[in-house]
C-alpha cells in the first residue's frame, strides 16, 4: 500500500498510508531546537511494565529518547558529532576521543545474531476477546467472555536470512504472545499445519537441507535446488508439509490473509482436572488468499518488503486484521488417537469434517511497533510459556521444540534476562528468585533467593492450584523400554497428502503440478528429480504424470495401491466469499479524466474500507477538469502486483517519460496508439493474475489494447463509474476471477 504520497491531501480525504513520520518535514533543514516527535498515530510500544511485572500508569512512549539537545549515552550534551577530536584540522585523530569511541563502539555492536529460522519476520499489536465458549473445557482465564488480553503477534518466513524476500515460496511463521494476567502464553504456530519431520531430532537435518548450499550460500530463501529435495525424497514423512509449500499456501497474498496453525495436539484442563486433546486454528476474517507464481516473482524484485509493508499499511489505515481463534477438540483417550489418526504426530491432520473448528476468541491487530529492533526482533516466543488450563502432550517434535526455544533466545539476546526485554515483560506479578546474569535491568530486594528461607519472612511462597499454580497434568506414563524409534501409526507418510491434494479445486492442483516442476527443474542431479517422482507416483498419478511431463521425465508407476481417502472441503481456498476490508484498488487516469467523478470515486473506495491509489502519468497533482487530484503512483513506478483490482478512468495518453532510455517498460510503442504502454503492461498482468478489472469514458480502448476482451469474466466496462466499482467490489470477495482460465487436463477430476 505504501509509496509516497503528496503532502496535500484534497479537502475531507484521510491520507494514505505510507507516511514515514507523524509530520510532514520542512524544507529547510530545522534549527529551532523542540523536542522529539511522538510516534505516528498507528504505532505503539510495549505496555509499561516492570521487569518484575508491576504495571506502570505511563505511556509505552516513556522509553522513548528525550531532550531537544544531542546527548553521549550519559546525558552529556555534546556540541558535535560530525568531527573527530584531532590535533589541528589534518590531525591525527587523538585517542582521548570518548565520544568517537562510544559512538563507533555502540554501532559496531548494534547487530545481534539473527534467528537461524524465522529470521525474516513482521509484527503488530493487538487485542484478544475471549468468547467464554471454551470455558468448559480449559480453565485459562484469558478464554473467558469478554476478557480481553494485549497480544503481540509476528509473522515470518522460515528459510531466508533477515535481508531475503517477503515473497518466497516457504512455510510462514504464525507466532502469538498473550500477555495474560496469568502469565505469558505463546502460541508459537505456522501457517501450515502439518510440519516435515515427527520428531525434532530431525530439525538441524530439515533445516540444513533447505538452508543454502554451504559452499556457496545459494540459493536464498527458498527451496528450489538439490540439497532440499534430496532430502525430502529421501525422508518421506516430509511429504504431506511438502506438498502444502507447494500449493498456494506457499507465497501468501497477505499475512492477514494467512491461516495459522498451532500445529501439534495440546491438552485442555478444566476447572475440575477433565482433560480435552486439541488442534489450535487461526481463521483470518479475510478470508485464506495466495499470489501467484509470477505475482511472486515479480514482487520479489518491485517490493521485497510486500508483505511487512501491506501489514503495516493496512493497520494505518484502520483495516485492522482480524483473526478467529478456533479449536478442533478429541477426547484424552489413552491411545491419543481420533478416527485411526494419531494425534501425536505432526505430520497430519484431522480433518475438519470430521472435527469442526470451534470459534473460541477473536484477535484483532490494532498498532504497528514503534520500534523494529526492540520488538519485532528482539520478541522471543517459546511454547513452553503456559498459563493454568493449557498443557503440552507427548508429541515428540514439541519435546524438542521445549528445550530448543529457551536455549536459542540465551544465544541471541545475550543472556538468561531476555524475558526483562519491555516487549517479553509479563503483565503478571514475577517473584521467580532469579538473579543476575547478562543485561539484568530488574533491581532485587532482599537478601534470600532462595527456599525455604526466613530471612525474607519465607517469601517467595508456593501457591496452590486454587490460586492459579500450574500443575502439570498427571498423565499416566505406561510402563516401557528406552528405544530409539517410533511408533507404527507414524509410518503413514501418503494417504493425508493423498487426501490434501485430491481436496484442492483443480485450478489450485494445477498450481501445484507448476511450483513442483518449477522446483524440481532447478535441481542439478537427475536422480533426486527421479526419486522425486517416485514420492509423487504413490501420491497421485496425474500429479505425477503432469511434472514429470514438464521435466521431460518418465512418469514412474506407484509402489502400490493408492489410499482411498475421503477429500476434505475445508483444506480448498476457492469457493467461498470474503470481506473487502484493506483491498487496493488503482484507479489509472490523467488530466484527460473526468477527475470529479474519480473524486467522487475514490471516497467510495475508502468509504468502503478499501484503499485507492491514483496511477497517473506524474507525480504530485491531477489538475484538469474537476481537479486537483492526489496522485499515489505513476505509470513508472506501478506494477500490478500491488493492486486487488484495476479500475481505467478514461484512455490515459502517453506519458512525457514514456521512452526506452527513460523507462524500458515503456519501449515497446508499436501497436499501443495513443495509450501509454506502461498501462497496457498493468492491465494485462492484472488480466493473466486473473484479477478484476473495469473501465469507463474511453477506458476500454485500453482493455481492449492489453488483450483484456470485454466479455471475459471478471472484466467490467460501463459510462457509470460507480456502478464499475460495486460490480469489481463484488468480484473481488472472491479473491480471483479463475473461471477467466480454467484448468487443463491434467487434474480436471
Amino acid at each position: 500500500m505504501a509509496g509516497p504520497t503528496h503532502d496535500k491531501q484534497q479537502k475531507g480525504e484521510p491520507p494514505i498510508p505510507g507516511r514515514p513520520g507523524p509530520e510532514a518535514p520542512q524544507l529547510e533543514e530545522p534549527t529551532e531546537p523542540r523536542e522529539p516527535l511522538p510516534p505516528k498515530k498507528d504505532q505503539s510500544g510495549p505496555e509499561v511494565y516492570t521487569a518484575t511485572g508491576r504495571a506502570l500508569d505511563a505511556d509505552p512512549t516513556v522509553r522513548s529518547q528525550t531532550g531537544s539537545r544531542l546527548t553521549t549515552a550519559q546525558g552529556l550534551r555534546l556540541y558535535d558529532t560530525d568531527h573527530s577530536l584531532k590535533a589541528g584540522e589534518r590531525g591525527p585523530v587523538l585517542l582521548q576521543d570518548h565520544h568517537l569511541r562510544e559512538k563507533i563502539t555502540h554501532f559496531d555492536h548494534e547487530r545481534i545474531p539473527e534467528r537461524v529460522v524465522h529470521a525474516r519476520g513482521a509484527a503488530a499489536h493487538g487485542v484478544f476477546r475471549g468468547y467464554g465458549t471454551a470455558s468448559n473445557i480449559c480453565k485459562a482465564a484469558f478464554l473467558g467472555k469478554d476478557v480481553e488480553t494485549p497480544v503481540f503477534v509476528r509473522f515470518s518466513t522460515v528459510l531466508g536470512s533477515r535481508g531475503s524476500a517477503d515473497t518466497v515460496r516457504d512455510t510462514r511463521g504464525f507466532a502469538t504472545k498473550f500477555y495474560t494476567q496469568q502469565g505469558v502464553f505463546d502460541l508459537v504456530g505456522n501457517n501450515i499445519p502439518v510440519f516435515f519431520i515427527q520428531d525434532a531430532i530431525k530439525f538441524p537435518d530439515v533445516i540444513h537441507a533447505g538452508k543454502p548450499h554451504p559452499d556457496r550460500e545459494i540459493p536464498q530463501a527458498q527451496s528450489a535446488h538439490d540439497t532440499f529435495w534430496d532430502f525430502v525424497s529421501l525422508h518421506t514423512e516430509a511429504t504431506h508439509h511438502t506438498l502444502w509449500n507447494m500449493s498456494d499456501r506457499g507465497i501468501p497474498r497477505s499475512f492477514r490473509m494467512m491461516e495459522g496453525f498451532g500445529v501439534h495436539t495440546f491438552r485442555l484442563v478444566d476447572e475440575q482436572g477433565g482433560t480435552t486433546l486439541v488442534k489450535f486454528h487461526w481463521k483470518p476474517r479475510l478470508g485464506v488468499h495466495s499470489l501467484t507464481w509470477e505475482e511472486a516473482q515479480i514482487t520479489g524484485g518491485v517490493d521485497p518488503d510486500f508483505h511487512r509493508r501491506d501489514l503495516a499499511d493496512a493497520i494505518e489505515a484502520g483495516a485492522f486484521p482480524e483473526w478467529e481463534l478456533g479449536i478442533q477438540t478429541f477426547p484424552d483417550n489413552p491411545e491419543q488417537t481420533f478416527r485411526g489418526i494419531d494425534l501425536l504426530d505432526p505430520t497430519k491432520i484431522v480433518p475438519e469434517e470430521w472435527a469442526p473448528v470451534q470459534p473460541i476468541g477473536l484477535m484483532t491487530l490494532t498498532a504497528n511497533p514503534s520500534n523494529f529492533f526492540a520488538e519485532t526482533e528482539q520478541v522471543a516466543f517459546h511454547p513452553g510459556h503456559l498459563v493454568p488450563g493449557i498443557d503440552i502432550t507427548d508429541d515428540p517434535l514439541l519435546a524438542g521444540r521445549l528445550f530448543s526455544y529457551i536455549d536459542t533466545q540465551i544465544t541471541r539476546l545475550g543472556g538468561p534476562n531476555f524475558a526483562q526485554i519491555p516487549v517479553n515483560r509479563p503483565h503478571a506479578p514475577i517473584n521467580d528468585m532469579l538473579r543476575d546474569g547478562l543485561h539484568q535491568t530488574a533491581v532485587h530486594s532482599g537478601v534470600a533467593p532462595y527456599r525455604p528461607n526466613s530471612l525474607d519472612g519465607g517469601c517467595p511462597f508456593l501457591a496452590g492450584a486454587a490460586e492459579g499454580a500450574y500443575v502439570e497434568t498427571p498423565v499416566t506414563v505406561p510402563e516401557s523400554t528406552k528405544v530409539r524409534a517410533a511408533p507404527a501409526s507414524f509410518a503413514d507418510h501418503t494417504s493425508h497428502p493423498r487426501r490434501f491434494y485430491l481436496s484442492l479445486d483443480p485450478v489450485e492442483r494445477e498450481h501445484v503440478i507448476a511450483a513442483y516442476t518449477f522446483e524440481l527443474s532447478k535441481c542439478y542431479e537427475q536422480a533426486v528429480k527421479e526419486r522425486n517422482l517416485r514420492v509423487l507416483a504413490d501420491i497421485d498419478p496425474e500429479l505425477c504424470a503432469g511434472v514429470a511431463a514438464g521435466l521431460g521425465l518418465p512418469a514412474p508407476e506407484p509402489s502400490g495401491p493408492l489410499p482411498d481417502v475421503e477429500p476434505s472441503p475445508a483444506l480448498s481456498q476457492l469457493g467461498h466469499t470474503w470481506p473487502t476490508d484493506g483491498r487496493i484498488i488503482g484507479i489509472i487516469a490523467d488530466e484527460n479524466s473526468d477527475l470529479a467523478a474519480l473524486s467522487d470515486l475514490r471516497s467510495t473506495v475508502l468509504e468502503g474500507g478499501m484503499v485507492p491509489l491514483v496511477i497517473a502519468p506524474h507525480g504530485g497533482e491531477l489538475a484538469g477538469s474537476g481537479g486537483p487530484v492526489t496522485v499515489q503512483r505513476t505509470f513508472a513506478n506501478a506494477r500490478s502486483v500491488e493492486f486487488d483490482a484495476l479500475l481505467v478512468a478514461g484512455a490515459p495518453g502517453v506519458g512525457a517519460d514514456a521512452y526506452g532510455a527513460r523507462d524500458v517498460k515503456a519501449a515497446q510503442r508499436q501497436g499501443s496508439g495513443n495509450i501509454d504502454p506502461r498501462v497496457l503492461l498493468l492491465l494485462s498482468e492484472a488480466y493473466r493474475h486473473a484479477k478484476a478489472l473495469g473501465a469507463w469514458g474511453g477506458g476500454a480502448d485500453a482493455l481492449a489494447a492489453a488483450g483484456c476482451p470485454q466479455d471475459a469474466p471478471g472484466v467490467v466496462v460501463s459510462q457509470d463509474p460507480g456502478s464499475v466499482l460495486s460490480e469489481v467490489t463484488d468480484l473481488l470477495t472472491r479473491h480471483r476471477v479463475w473461471d477467466r482460465f480454467p484448468p487443463g487436463t491434467t487434474a480436471t477430476r
